[in-house]
Protein backbone atom coordinates (compact mmCIF):
# COMPACT_ATOMS: atom_id res chain seq x y z
CA UNK A 1 0.00 0.00 0.00
CA UNK A 2 1.37 3.48 -0.90
CA UNK A 3 0.41 5.50 2.09
CA UNK A 4 0.92 8.84 0.24
CA UNK A 5 3.15 10.35 3.46
CA UNK A 6 3.80 12.95 1.84
CA UNK A 7 0.22 14.39 0.82
CA UNK A 8 -0.47 17.06 3.39
CA UNK A 9 -1.85 20.43 1.45
CA UNK A 10 -3.28 23.34 3.35
CA UNK A 11 -7.33 22.76 3.85
CA UNK A 12 -9.12 24.98 1.61
CA UNK A 13 -6.83 26.49 -0.94
CA UNK A 14 -6.85 26.23 -4.60
CA UNK A 15 -3.43 24.65 -5.70
CA UNK A 16 -2.70 24.03 -9.47
CA UNK A 17 -1.98 20.30 -10.00
CA UNK A 18 -1.35 20.91 -13.80
CA UNK A 19 -3.43 20.20 -16.98
CA UNK A 20 -5.93 23.24 -16.00
CA UNK A 21 -6.75 21.61 -12.91
CA UNK A 22 -7.06 23.23 -9.44
CA UNK A 23 -7.41 20.97 -6.25
CA UNK A 24 -9.18 22.33 -3.24
CA UNK A 25 -9.00 19.84 0.19
CA UNK A 26 -11.93 19.55 1.81
CA UNK A 27 -11.24 19.46 6.05
CA UNK A 28 -12.89 16.42 6.38
CA UNK A 29 -9.96 14.06 7.58
CA UNK A 30 -10.58 10.95 8.74
CA UNK A 31 -9.40 7.10 8.40
CA UNK A 32 -12.12 6.31 5.59
CA UNK A 33 -11.12 9.61 4.22
CA UNK A 34 -7.04 10.68 4.61
CA UNK A 35 -6.31 13.81 4.55
CA UNK A 36 -9.81 14.90 3.49
CA UNK A 37 -11.96 14.62 -0.19
CA UNK A 38 -9.84 16.37 -3.18
CA UNK A 39 -12.72 18.65 -5.08
CA UNK A 40 -11.11 19.41 -8.53
CA UNK A 41 -11.81 22.81 -10.21
CA UNK A 42 -11.34 23.15 -13.95
CA UNK A 43 -11.73 26.06 -16.83
CA UNK A 44 -10.52 28.95 -17.08
CA UNK A 45 -14.16 30.91 -17.85
CA UNK A 46 -16.41 28.26 -17.91
CA UNK A 47 -15.54 25.87 -14.69
CA UNK A 48 -16.64 22.67 -13.64
CA UNK A 49 -16.14 21.30 -10.12
CA UNK A 50 -15.85 17.89 -9.50
CA UNK A 51 -16.97 16.28 -6.13
CA UNK A 52 -17.74 19.31 -4.38
CA UNK A 53 -17.57 17.22 -1.36
CA UNK A 54 -19.29 17.03 2.13
CA UNK A 55 -22.11 19.69 3.63
CA UNK A 56 -19.43 21.87 4.98
CA UNK A 57 -20.04 25.96 5.10
CA UNK A 58 -16.04 26.24 5.51
CA UNK A 59 -15.47 23.95 2.21
CA UNK A 60 -18.22 25.57 0.40
CA UNK A 61 -16.86 29.25 0.83
CA UNK A 62 -13.25 28.29 -0.30
CA UNK A 63 -15.04 26.94 -3.41
CA UNK A 64 -16.29 29.83 -4.26
CA UNK A 65 -13.67 32.02 -2.77
CA UNK A 66 -11.44 30.35 -5.54
CA UNK A 67 -13.69 31.57 -8.49
CA UNK A 68 -12.07 34.55 -9.61
CA UNK A 69 -14.62 37.42 -11.19
CA UNK A 70 -15.00 36.17 -14.61
CA UNK A 71 -15.29 32.30 -13.72
CA UNK A 72 -18.79 30.97 -13.55
CA UNK A 73 -18.84 27.44 -12.05
CA UNK A 74 -21.71 25.91 -14.90
CA UNK A 75 -21.43 22.68 -14.44
CA UNK A 76 -21.34 20.18 -10.83
CA UNK A 77 -19.66 16.45 -11.63
CA UNK A 78 -19.87 13.72 -8.99
CA UNK A 79 -18.28 10.71 -9.02
CA UNK A 80 -20.21 9.00 -6.80
CA UNK A 81 -22.64 9.20 -4.02
CA UNK A 82 -20.91 8.90 -0.62
CA UNK A 83 -21.25 11.45 1.94
CA UNK A 84 -17.85 12.89 1.46
CA UNK A 85 -18.05 13.20 -2.19
CA UNK A 86 -22.01 14.94 -3.65
CA UNK A 87 -23.58 16.19 -0.16
CA UNK A 88 -22.41 19.72 -0.97
CA UNK A 89 -23.65 19.79 -5.12
CA UNK A 90 -27.15 21.03 -3.57
CA UNK A 91 -25.99 24.04 -2.00
CA UNK A 92 -23.43 24.79 -4.70
CA UNK A 93 -26.08 24.40 -7.16
CA UNK A 94 -28.47 26.99 -5.45
CA UNK A 95 -25.42 29.81 -5.22
CA UNK A 96 -24.03 29.43 -8.85
CA UNK A 97 -26.91 28.06 -10.56
CA UNK A 98 -24.95 25.20 -12.34
CA UNK A 99 -26.74 22.04 -12.63
CA UNK A 100 -25.60 18.45 -11.02
CA UNK A 101 -24.58 15.74 -13.51
CA UNK A 102 -24.03 12.17 -12.46
CA UNK A 103 -24.81 8.67 -13.06
CA UNK A 104 -27.71 8.69 -11.24
CA UNK A 105 -29.80 8.70 -7.72
CA UNK A 106 -27.55 7.10 -4.96
CA UNK A 107 -28.92 3.68 -5.13
CA UNK A 108 -28.62 3.61 -9.03
CA UNK A 109 -26.21 1.15 -10.81
CA UNK A 110 -26.69 -1.50 -8.12
CA UNK A 111 -26.11 -5.26 -9.26
CA UNK A 112 -28.98 -7.35 -9.05
CA UNK A 113 -27.12 -9.90 -6.23
CA UNK A 114 -26.05 -6.35 -4.18
CA UNK A 115 -30.16 -5.17 -4.17
CA UNK A 116 -31.06 -8.63 -2.96
CA UNK A 117 -28.86 -8.11 -0.01
CA UNK A 118 -30.10 -4.41 0.44
CA UNK A 119 -33.56 -5.48 0.09
CA UNK A 120 -32.57 -8.11 2.67
CA UNK A 121 -31.42 -5.92 5.31
CA UNK A 122 -28.09 -4.94 4.75
CA UNK A 123 -27.07 -1.04 4.72
CA UNK A 124 -24.36 0.81 3.73
CA UNK A 125 -20.76 0.92 5.46
CA UNK A 126 -17.76 2.94 5.59
CA UNK A 127 -18.30 6.38 4.45
CA UNK A 128 -22.02 6.66 4.25
CA UNK A 129 -24.57 6.90 1.78
CA UNK A 130 -25.84 10.48 0.33
CA UNK A 131 -29.56 8.48 0.53
CA UNK A 132 -31.84 11.30 -0.88
CA UNK A 133 -29.19 12.53 -3.72
CA UNK A 134 -30.22 13.08 -7.14
CA UNK A 135 -28.91 14.42 -9.96
CA UNK A 136 -30.00 17.17 -12.36
CA UNK A 137 -28.74 15.53 -15.68
CA UNK A 138 -28.07 11.47 -15.41
CA UNK A 139 -25.24 10.92 -17.49
CA UNK A 140 -24.33 7.58 -19.61
CA UNK A 141 -21.66 5.32 -19.64
CA UNK A 142 -19.33 7.18 -22.62
CA UNK A 143 -21.13 10.75 -22.16
CA UNK A 144 -19.48 14.00 -22.90
CA UNK A 145 -19.76 16.99 -20.92
CA UNK A 146 -17.75 20.40 -22.25
CA UNK A 147 -17.79 23.77 -21.19
CA UNK A 148 -15.52 26.73 -22.99
CA UNK A 149 -11.97 25.20 -22.92
CA UNK A 150 -12.12 21.37 -21.13
CA UNK A 151 -13.90 18.45 -22.76
CA UNK A 152 -14.76 15.53 -20.37
CA UNK A 153 -16.18 12.10 -21.09
CA UNK A 154 -17.98 10.07 -18.17
CA UNK A 155 -17.27 6.00 -17.66
CA UNK A 156 -19.44 4.45 -15.55
CA UNK A 157 -17.18 2.26 -12.96
CA UNK A 158 -19.00 0.60 -10.34
CA UNK A 159 -17.45 -1.92 -7.67
CA UNK A 160 -16.67 1.18 -5.05
CA UNK A 161 -20.29 2.11 -5.37
CA UNK A 162 -22.88 1.76 -7.78
CA UNK A 163 -23.08 5.24 -9.54
CA UNK A 164 -19.28 5.71 -9.38
CA UNK A 165 -18.32 7.82 -12.39
CA UNK A 166 -14.59 8.34 -13.35
CA UNK A 167 -14.05 11.46 -15.80
CA UNK A 168 -11.48 11.62 -18.21
CA UNK A 169 -9.87 14.62 -20.02
CA UNK A 170 -7.35 14.06 -22.38
CA UNK A 171 -4.18 12.09 -20.33
CA UNK A 172 -5.86 13.06 -16.91
CA UNK A 173 -8.56 10.71 -15.47
CA UNK A 174 -10.73 11.44 -12.39
CA UNK A 175 -10.88 8.25 -11.03
CA UNK A 176 -12.94 9.50 -7.57
CA UNK A 177 -12.97 6.56 -4.91
CA UNK A 178 -12.26 3.83 -7.29
CA UNK A 179 -8.50 3.92 -7.54
CA UNK A 180 -6.91 5.77 -5.45
CA UNK A 181 -3.06 5.54 -4.23
CA UNK A 182 -3.54 6.40 -0.03
CA UNK A 183 -5.33 2.99 0.38
CA UNK A 184 -7.02 0.15 -1.53
CA UNK A 185 -10.75 1.35 -2.32
CA UNK A 186 -13.14 0.33 0.14
CA UNK A 187 -15.91 -2.39 -1.77
CA UNK A 188 -18.87 -2.53 0.81
CA UNK A 189 -21.78 -4.63 0.03
CA UNK A 190 -24.60 -3.80 -1.29
CA UNK A 191 -23.12 -0.34 -2.22
CA UNK A 192 -19.93 -1.74 -3.26
CA UNK A 193 -19.56 -4.85 -5.59
CA UNK A 194 -16.43 -6.71 -6.59
CA UNK A 195 -17.24 -8.42 -9.52
CA UNK A 196 -17.88 -4.78 -10.77
CA UNK A 197 -14.68 -3.26 -9.30
CA UNK A 198 -12.38 -5.98 -11.44
CA UNK A 199 -14.36 -4.82 -14.52
CA UNK A 200 -13.87 -1.44 -14.08
CA UNK A 201 -10.38 -1.30 -12.79
CA UNK A 202 -9.73 -3.28 -16.49
CA UNK A 203 -11.66 -0.50 -18.19
CA UNK A 204 -9.75 1.70 -16.75
CA UNK A 205 -6.58 -0.14 -17.60
CA UNK A 206 -7.40 0.38 -21.45
CA UNK A 207 -7.92 4.34 -21.22
CA UNK A 208 -3.74 4.63 -21.29
CA UNK A 209 -4.01 7.65 -18.77
CA UNK A 210 -0.92 9.34 -17.85
CA UNK A 211 -2.28 10.05 -14.50
CA UNK A 212 -4.79 9.73 -11.92
CA UNK A 213 -6.34 12.38 -9.68
CA UNK A 214 -8.05 10.08 -6.93
CA UNK A 215 -10.83 11.58 -4.79
CA UNK A 216 -8.29 11.33 -1.88
CA UNK A 217 -4.57 11.50 -1.60
CA UNK A 218 -1.95 12.70 -4.15
CA UNK A 219 -2.07 11.95 -7.56
CA UNK A 220 -1.07 8.44 -8.92
CA UNK A 221 1.46 9.37 -11.39
CA UNK A 222 2.04 5.51 -12.76
CA UNK A 223 -1.78 4.40 -12.90
CA UNK A 224 -1.06 1.59 -14.94
CA UNK A 225 1.36 0.36 -12.13
CA UNK A 226 -1.15 1.38 -9.63
CA UNK A 227 -4.36 -0.87 -11.50
CA UNK A 228 -2.14 -3.73 -11.63
CA UNK A 229 -1.54 -3.50 -8.15
CA UNK A 230 -5.19 -3.67 -7.22
CA UNK A 231 -6.38 -6.45 -9.20
CA UNK A 232 -3.19 -8.51 -7.94
CA UNK A 233 -4.21 -7.60 -4.07
CA UNK A 234 -7.65 -8.52 -4.96
CA UNK A 235 -6.75 -11.30 -6.59
CA UNK A 236 -4.00 -12.97 -3.27
CA UNK A 237 -6.99 -12.52 -1.06
CA UNK A 238 -9.49 -14.40 -3.33
CA UNK A 239 -6.92 -17.15 -3.09
CA UNK A 240 -6.37 -16.90 0.47
CA UNK A 241 -10.13 -16.91 1.15
CA UNK A 242 -10.54 -20.12 -1.33
CA UNK A 243 -7.89 -21.54 1.05
CA UNK A 244 -9.73 -21.34 3.85
CA UNK A 245 -12.87 -22.40 2.71
CA UNK A 246 -10.85 -26.00 1.66
CA UNK A 247 -10.84 -26.50 5.88
CA UNK A 248 -14.76 -25.77 5.57
CA UNK A 249 -17.55 -23.72 5.37
CA UNK A 250 -17.15 -20.73 6.97
CA UNK A 251 -19.13 -16.67 7.19
CA UNK A 252 -17.59 -13.60 6.05
CA UNK A 253 -17.24 -12.28 10.09
CA UNK A 254 -15.10 -15.62 10.62
CA UNK A 255 -12.68 -15.49 7.53
CA UNK A 256 -12.37 -11.97 8.37
CA UNK A 257 -10.95 -12.59 11.63
CA UNK A 258 -8.84 -15.51 10.51
CA UNK A 259 -7.41 -13.76 7.55
CA UNK A 260 -7.18 -10.26 9.20
CA UNK A 261 -4.87 -10.99 12.06
CA UNK A 262 -2.79 -8.05 11.95
CA UNK A 263 -6.03 -5.77 11.82
CA UNK A 264 -7.45 -3.66 14.84
CA UNK A 265 -10.78 -4.82 16.11
CA UNK A 266 -12.47 -1.62 15.17
CA UNK A 267 -11.66 -2.53 11.55
CA UNK A 268 -12.88 -5.86 11.32
CA UNK A 269 -16.13 -5.09 10.40
CA UNK A 270 -14.74 -3.40 7.78
CA UNK A 271 -13.07 -6.14 6.47
CA UNK A 272 -15.79 -8.92 7.39
CA UNK A 273 -17.46 -6.32 4.10
CA UNK A 274 -14.23 -6.56 2.48
CA UNK A 275 -14.48 -10.68 2.50
CA UNK A 276 -18.58 -10.38 1.94
CA UNK A 277 -17.82 -8.82 -1.01
CA UNK A 278 -14.96 -11.72 -2.49
CA UNK A 279 -17.07 -14.32 -1.66
CA UNK A 280 -20.06 -12.83 -3.38
CA UNK A 281 -17.98 -12.51 -6.39
CA UNK A 282 -16.77 -16.42 -6.13
CA UNK A 283 -20.29 -17.46 -5.79
CA UNK A 284 -21.26 -15.10 -9.19
CA UNK A 285 -18.24 -17.31 -10.73
CA UNK A 286 -19.66 -20.56 -9.23
CA UNK A 287 -16.53 -21.13 -6.56
CA UNK A 288 -18.49 -21.19 -3.60
CA UNK A 289 -22.18 -21.25 -2.52
CA UNK A 290 -23.92 -20.16 0.48
CA UNK A 291 -24.96 -23.14 2.62
CA UNK A 292 -28.62 -21.56 2.81
CA UNK A 293 -30.62 -18.12 1.49
CA UNK A 294 -28.06 -15.21 0.56
CA UNK A 295 -27.32 -12.85 3.29
CA UNK A 296 -24.18 -11.06 5.15
CA UNK A 297 -24.14 -13.83 7.84
CA UNK A 298 -24.12 -16.95 5.34
CA UNK A 299 -21.42 -19.36 5.64
CA UNK A 300 -20.30 -20.41 2.39
CA UNK A 301 -18.80 -23.40 0.91
CA UNK A 302 -16.60 -23.93 -1.79
CA UNK A 303 -18.54 -25.68 -4.91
Amino acid sequence: MDTDRDFNPPVGIAQDVGAGVRRILAPNPSPMTYRGTNTYLLGERQVAIIDPGPEDSTHLKAILTALRPDQQVTHILITHAHLDHSPLAQRLSRETGAHVYAYGAADAGRSEVMQQLADGGLVGGGEGVDAGFCPDVGLDDGAVIEGEGWRLTAHWTPGHFGNHLCFSMGGTVFSGDLVMGWASSLVSPPDGDLTDFMASCRKLQKLGAAVFQSGHGAPITDPAARLNWLIEHRTAREASILEHLAQGPSTAQSLAKTIYTDTPSALIPAATRNVLAHLVDLYGKNRVAPVSELTADTPFSLV
